[in-house]
């Protein structure tokens, strides 16, 4: 690897989104919302990663998930997330930011950025959490014309594209089966089950989809289901399990407390921070200045 690469590691991550999916276990998602969240997801040592709508409005917006930010305020944000790790991304699409027109633009926008997959959903307008309250979901046909769009959109066919329902929290276990068959028969690369809040509809869910690329929601700290370790929940059929907060509320609660310390003028304890070196390396210091050495003309 060159200086260039580790000092940017962006663009498509190697390997592709259905290699990771053929190892044959679980492939743990945590979020990133910036830049420096996804060079840690990478030092410590995941195979792939997520942007999602939760995180990325909450921390670099100050919103909540309430279809507040839309596609030119979250294209912005994941160019430079892509841009700071190599690793293969899923992004979060929402609901195409509009209808078959905007999911089109969406889809060749974040292609172009090189992110790996890309997922979106069949809630209405405006579209909020999927861990919030009950939705309101579009017509299956609707969505199964946006996953048409989808696939005729993307230029690689190694981009994964994921039809995602909230059919569970909407009108419960039975139609979000049934729509995930559909929009499977629709031609996508994988469904995402969202909402659903236990074992039991878990493995009822994987069972009626056996053998297809299933995803779900893992949200730490107040979501619908109850922590599961990964491999429980890779054994019941689902393949990809999102982390949409595990790292935010942990953040949150750091800085919050550096603040507060800090107010009450209290040092930092050193335990509970990096310092400058490791900082440094972590933002890849080293390879910069090597660059900014090798090309100096004196």
């Amino acid at each position: 690897m060159s200086d260039a690469d580790r000092a940017m590691p962006g663009g498509r991550g190697t390997p592709t989104w259905k290699e990771l999916l053929s190892r044959r276990e679980p492939l743990v998602l945590p979020a990133a919302h910036d830049a420096l969240t996804a060079r840690l997801i990478q030092r410590n040592g995941f195979h792939a990663y997520q942007v999602g709508g939760f995180a990325l409005s909450g921390a670099r917006y100050g919103f909540p998930d309430i279809d507040l930010i839309h596609y030119y305020e979250e294209a912005e944000a994941i160019r430079q997330i892509v841009s700071a790790s190599s690793l293969p991304v899923m992004v979060d699409a929402g609901n195409g930011f509009g209808d078959v027109k905007n999911l089109t633009r969406t889809i060749r926008g974040y292609e172009e950025m090189g992110v790996a997959g890309i997922f979106f959903e069949d809630q209405m307008s405006p579209v909020s959490c999927g861990q919030m309250g009950k939705k309101k979901i579009v017509e299956a046909d609707e969505m199964v014309g946006k996953i048409e769009a989808a696939l005729e959109a993307r230029r690689s066919p190694d981009t994964f594209l994921m039809a995602r329902t909230d059919a569970r929290s909407a009108e419960g276990v039975p139609e979000a089966i049934r729509r995930a068959q559909i929009y499977r028969d629709a031609g996508a690369d994988g469904v995402y089950v969202e909402g659903l809040r236990s074992a039991a509809e878990l493995r009822r869910v994987g069972k009626a989809l056996s053998g297809f690329p299933l995803a779900t929601t893992l949200m730490e700290g107040g979501g619908n289901l109850p922590w599961m370790s990964a491999g429980e929940i890779y054994s019941l059929g689902f393949s990809m399990i999102l982390y949409p907060t595990t790292v935010l509320f942990r953040l949150t609660r750091a800085v919050d407390r550096a603040l507060s310390e800090l107010y009450h003028d209290r040092p930092m304890p050193t335990e509970d921070a990096v310092d400058l070196d490791t900082f440094e390396d972590i933002v890849a210091m080293p390879a910069w200045s090597h660059i900014e050495k090798k090309h100096r003309k004196r």
